[in-house]
This record gives structure tokens, sequence and C-alpha cells, in this order.
């Protein structure tokens, strides 16, 4: 995403500010007054994740957006990785905007998403693509005709997420969720006793919920990626963040203790035999 406000800063002339917080995160309120440091009068958007990718961090996005609102400053929230991960109530969290990825934690199709606007903006808001919009589409909401109704496309992935949404429903989803975030939280304290590296922000569930993020020590993340694959047919995401390597797991309803285990044994193996 940042690419992308990139990419228009240089088409519109507006000046991209990205904010380097302090590491590691401590309270809510701590965080909030650390974020503000960099907003200014001149501030007319702030654009933050719910839950970021590389960190697997969720942030304050309620207390962000109420001081956002209360200096009249715009907010925008990529919530990719929000619905079906964490409770979302986006009348809570009050954003003039949030977009939402259903095909990863709601387990819907690919290209399956959603965008909430606000009604008193979303006349200023208008689609990426022109199409036939309103010419064939029956909503009475202009918003509405004319950002669904992009051209020739499939609606089936749009259309299944009321299943998906049924499938959790109906598969006790909640008690799944509590068992991924102990797993989750059991295997990052375990991994920090191995690795020895400072955790990126308290291990409980104001911030982390089925992902969390480690720093590995090594200077060639591809060869412990390899050997994790390789050795221990494990498949996990390890990159480069803030100049750290960094491995992201995480858990879902078909995994449980043995996939924490396997994990485990593996890094410890790695870093104990020098591999």
């Amino acid at each position: 995403m940042i690419r992308a406000w990139d990419w228009f800063s240089k088409d519109k002339g507006y000046s991209l500010i990205q904010n380097n917080l302090k590491l590691p995160f401590t309270t809510k309120n701590n965080f909030v007054d650390d974020f503000w440091q960099e907003v200014t009068n001149n501030t007319k958007i702030i654009f933050l994740s719910h839950i970021t990718s590389p960190t697997a961090i969720i942030f304050p996005i309620e207390e962000i957006c109420q001081r956002a609102k209360n200096e009249g400053i715009m907010t925008i929230i990529d919530g990719a990785h929000a619905p079906g991960h964490i409770d979302l109530h986006i009348s809570d969290l009050d954003p003039d905007i949030y977009i939402g990825a259903c095909h990863k934690w709601l387990s819907a199709p690919k290209g399956s998403s959603f965008m909430y606007v606000k009604k008193e903006i979303q006349n200023s808001i208008d689609p990426l693509i022109v199409s036939w919009g309103k010419d064939v589409d029956p909503s009475p909401s202009s918003f509405i005709n004319e950002n669904q109704y992009q051209g020739t496309r499939d609606f089936s992935s749009f259309l299944s997420v009321s299943t998906a949404i049924n499938f959790q429903k109906n598969n006790n989803w909640d008690i799944v969720q509590a068992k991924c975030k102990d797993l989750t939280k059991q295997t990052l304290i375990s991994l920090q006793e191995i690795l020895k590296t400072d955790l990126l922000c308290p291990v409980n569930d104001n911030w982390l919920a089925q992902m969390a993020s480690i720093h590995i020590p090594v200077n060639d993340s591809s060869k412990i990626k390899n050997t994790l694959l390789i050795n221990h047919k494990i498949e996990i995401p390890i990159f480069q963040w803030d100049n750290k390597n960094m491995l992201r797991f995480s858990f879902n309803a078909y995994n449980d203790e043995s996939d924490s285990n396997a994990l485990i044994d593996a890094i410890k193996e790695i870093f104990f035999k020098g591999d």
C-alpha cells in the first residue's frame, strides 16, 4: 500500500510521511502518543493497517480514529488481516474508510473484499475504473453502483462471502480462534527463549491474535527458510523488515500443538547446531 501512496503523491503533489514508531510497543496510550509526534496541522489523512503484515501486530485503531476525528483528520484503515481474524466492529472503530479482505482469515475465495466509506463522504469517492456503473446497476446509491459494477467480472467470490461467514458461525469459530491465539502466544514465548531476541510488543490479546513475528538473528534469511522447508517440511514467511530478518508464523483451524512443536524443535535444532 505504501507504494500506491508514494505513486500518487508524485502525481497529486502531496507529501507522504511514514511514521517510524518506537519498538517495542508497550501500551495503547503510548502507541497513540508516539504516533501523534508526526501529526501536524498540515496532516489531512492518516492511513494505517489494522493488523500489519510484517509484524502481525494489532494496532489501536479505535483510539487513533477517535483522536483523528477530534482533530478533523480523515482516517483510512487497511484491514486486510482483520475479517475472520479478530472481532471486527467498524461502527465502534469509526474510521472514514475501511478496506477488508475476505480471502485471508475468513477463507472466502481470492478476489473477495469490501470497502466501507462513511455516507457523508461517499460522493467524494470515485471509482478507479469507470465502467457501466449506474447505467446498468439498479442500486439507488451512486457510490455503490459506480464502484461495484466495474466491467465484465466474475461476482462469484463476492457472493460466497455470506457462506464463509455462516461456516464460521456454524463451526464454533470463537473456540477455534481462542485455541489459535493461545497457541500463537505459547509459540512466541518458546521461540523467544530460544532466539533471545527482543519481542515487538506485549504477548497478550491486545496486540496479537492468530499470528506473530519474531526477529531471527541471522544474516542469510534464505538459508534458514530453505533449511526449514527442505529438512523440516515447514513453509513459513521469513523476510527483512526494519533492517532485521523476521520470521512470521500463524495458526488456524487446521493447526494444532504438533505444528507449534515442529517449528520450535526445528528452530532449536538450527540455532543450537549452527545450521
